[in-house]
């Protein structure tokens, strides 16, 4: 080689700057080159699908200048070069092909398929963008537990409920009716078929009342495939609640409302609510049940007396208890249409003593009463038997006792003051004592004791 010189007037060249010149055309080219490659946006998007649905792969190119655009698989085999598949797999399908898009779509996707795809252009350099697919598995429809098939009101039962083979982990939810119930445990273990899959478990323990009996008690599993193929009902599972409980026991009087009355029929219907159906029985505490009574599950007592009162208790006993109500029944006085007296006059006559030696005539005093109507204090009102018992005094009674007792008193008066008026000053003497064995009047005053020479031995008695 020649090391040459170029003489120019006032110029001078060496092959070292030659160099140099040819070195920054090549940084030019390059940089242009980039420019161009960085103006080519190739994109892509990850996709999510439900394990043998459709999964469509995108790549898009902006200002596009004619490139080849490609789509490779995870082990970086070429699915599509622009609208040409080398690869012998049927489930692929070109969907649209343009200097812009190459989109192509899989079918009937599976686990196998999860990957991250490829989508390349063709450019200097080449140019790549990613897409993952993410198959999701749906899980198995769920199974339901019980330890006890029956139980009884207030116990405690333990379900079960398992789902297998879903990606990712399900997530179970409990309901007893429509509420859901939050306090259950739960488990989640690989699936021995499939490394990928998880098999989920959940219990719950319930304290149970008669009133959940026929309740559902629902395990409802939730997952995102779920909700992408809208299969609610198919992944949910039901079990009813079957308790048992002792009966429950009400009385109600059906005929008649209101008071009792003697020569009513009286009819108490008695309800028992309970599981397993209970039976009824009637009893009359203290005493018997009147014979003429109708006995069924309903009591019926035909012309009602005052020997009806008492306590009647109905008793509902079944396999799991027993339990009772009572009714306490008292019977009036038939109605009257005779009104009640409102006013009582009484009448009393108060003789008097007249003083002196002959038994007078008597005066008398009249005074008149008047009496207040009888009046009823407020009843009191039973509970237990909706019945009232009354609570009165019979004023007209208590003032003829008295009026009676008072004239008796004035009659036993009347005959002591009449005695005691008769023997007022009388006096016994021994004047005529003799007379009685004279002949004559004459003989009679001669053989008296009561002479003047013995007037000095009269005695008087008085009483």
């Amino acid at each position: 080689m020649f090391n040459m010189a170029f003489t120019m007037p006032g110029v001078s060249v060496s092959s070292a700057a030659l160099s140099a010149s040819r070195h920054l055309l090549c940084l030019a080219v390059w940089a242009l080159i980039i420019g161009k490659a960085d103006s080519q946006n190739l994109v892509t998007d990850d996709v999510v699908v439900v394990e043998g649905e459709v999964a469509t792969i995108s790549c898009r190119v902006k200002n596009n200048d004619d490139s080849v655009i490609q789509l490779l698989n995870p082990s970086r085999q070429t699915i599509y070069f622009r609208d040409v598949r080398p690869l012998k797999d049927n489930r692929f399908q070109l969907v649209n092909f343009s200097s812009s898009e190459l989109r192509v779509s899989l079918s009937n996707v599976s686990l196998v398929d999860e990957g991250r795809y490829v989508c390349q252009l063709y450019t200097d350099p080449p140019q790549e963008a990613f897409a993952t697919i993410t198959v999701l598995v749906p899980p198995e429809t769920p199974t339901i537990d019980a330890n006890k098939d029956i139980v009884s009101d207030g116990e405690d039962v333990e379900f079960t409920c398992s789902t297998t083979g879903s990606k990712p982990a399900a997530e179970i939810k409990w309901l007893k009716g429509d509420q859901e119930i939050q306090e259950s445990t739960g488990k989640v273990e690989e699936d021995p078929r499939e490394e990928k899959l998880f098999n989920v478990t959940s219990k719950l323990v319930l304290k149970v009342s008669y009133r959940d009996d026929g309740l559902p008690v629902t395990c409802q599993v939730e997952h995102p495939a779920v909700k992408e193929l809208q299969t609610m009902k198919d992944l949910q599972a039901q079990r009813y609640l079957d308790v048992q409980f002792k009966p429950q026991v009400k009385i109600t009087p059906s005929y008649p409302q209101g008071l009792m009355r003697e020569g009513d029929t009286l009819e108490l219907v008695c309800t028992a609510n309970g599981k397993p159906q209970p039976k009824l029985t009637w009893q009359r505490l203290d005493d018997e049940i009147p014979d003429r009574a109708i006995l069924t599950d309903n009591l019926v007592i035909e012309s009602l007396n005052k020997t009806d009162n008492g306590t009647y208790r109905c008793k509902a006993f079944n396999d799991v208890g027993e339990s009772y109500a009572d009714y306490v029944l008292f019977v009036y006085d038939a109605p009257t249409t005779t009104p009640p007296p409102t006013t009582t006059t009484t009448t009393t006559t108060i003789p008097t003593i007249s003083e002196g030696p002959n038994l007078g005539c008597c005066k008398g005093e009249t005074s008149q009463e008047q009496a207040t109507p009888p009046t009823t204090e407020p009843s009191v009102h039973d509970s237990r038997a909706g019945t009232e018992v009354p609570r009165s005094v019979d004023h007209a009674v208590i003032g003829g006792v008295v009026a009676v007792v008072v004239f008796a008193i004035l009659c036993l008066l009347i005959v002591l003051g009449r005695y005691f008026a008769r023997h007022k000053g009388t006096y016994f003497t021994h004047e005529a004592k003799g007379a009685d064995d004279a002949a004559d009047a004459d003989t009679a005053i001669i053989n008296a004791e009561g002479g003047q020479n013995n007037s000095d031995e009269k005695k008087e008695y008085f009483i």
